[in-house]
């Protein structure tokens, strides 16, 4: 069997005294796209801050590519090829949508226009609206904004933190359709969601916490049609 891409093993993180986190194990394959799914509250920021090194685990382990990551800052988690769109889109307000992009690539001249082309081709509106300052982006272009930043360096996996927040549905629409392509363009997704319709509708596999625990994972087909997940997640 080949080893998952991403694997957390035992991780249990705490704020404080207060556990945050209980023996998390999940893991993601190359290629493939996973749903985090929970209410708010449930842990699923924390963990991907945990992934990429923002937080400190009291115990268990994160392994990449088969390397154990214990020790290493975010910085060099992102050079291995882990990328990281945060919760609330956090672009850079007052730079361009080409300069958002360019500032999170660090390759040559010819990759950082290799990519940024890559990323206008992903996302059309930005590239017709490549001169203009971020903070004059609608909501849904921030997003995809957002988005291509994290994907600029190409990371094999893109830890993607609740990326329809604060949009319509129809822009939440738009920006999920991209989620495919990513994958088939070479990049594993850890998606978190509150949104679980829509994260099942583009996701093979989930996994649900509640209250810093696993209470399920499965197909997402299987999770969809599970009367107990719909009652609890899904609104029916």
């Amino acid at each position: 069997m080949t080893a998952p891409l991403l694997a957390v093993s035992g991780l249990d993180v705490r704020y404080g005294a207060v556990p945050a986190l209980r023996d998390i194990r999940i893991d993601v394959a190359g290629g493939e796209a996973v749903a985090l799914l929970g209410a708010n509250g449930a842990g699923k920021s924390t963990l991907m801050k945990s992934i990429i090194g923002l937080l400190r685990p009291v115990a268990g382990s994160v392994a990449f590519d088969g390397r154990d990551l214990r020790g290493l800052r975010a910085n060099r988690r992102a050079r291995l090829g882990i990328g990281y769109c945060p919760e609330g889109r956090r672009v850079f307000a007052g730079l361009t949508v080409r300069e958002n992009l360019l500032v999170a690539c660090w390759g040559d001249g010819r990759t950082r226009r290799s990519r940024l082309d890559a990323m206008f081709a992903l996302f059309p509106a930005l590239a017709e609206r490549q001169a203009t300052r971020a903070w004059q982006l609608s909501g849904g272009q921030q997003q995809m904004l957002a988005i291509g930043r994290s994907l600029m360096d190409a990371p094999r996996l893109l830890l993607l933190d609740e990326p329809s927040l604060g949009l319509s549905p129809r822009l939440t629409d738009e920006v999920f359709l991209r989620i495919p392509a990513i994958v088939a363009g070479g990049t594993s997704i850890l998606l978190a969601e509150q949104n679980a319709a829509k994260a099942l509708d583009v996701c093979a596999r989930a996994v649900v916490l509640k209250l810093g625990r696993v209470v399920t994972e499965g197909r997402s087909a299987e999770l969809a049609a599970s009367e107990a997940v719909r009652a609890a997640f899904l609104g029916g």
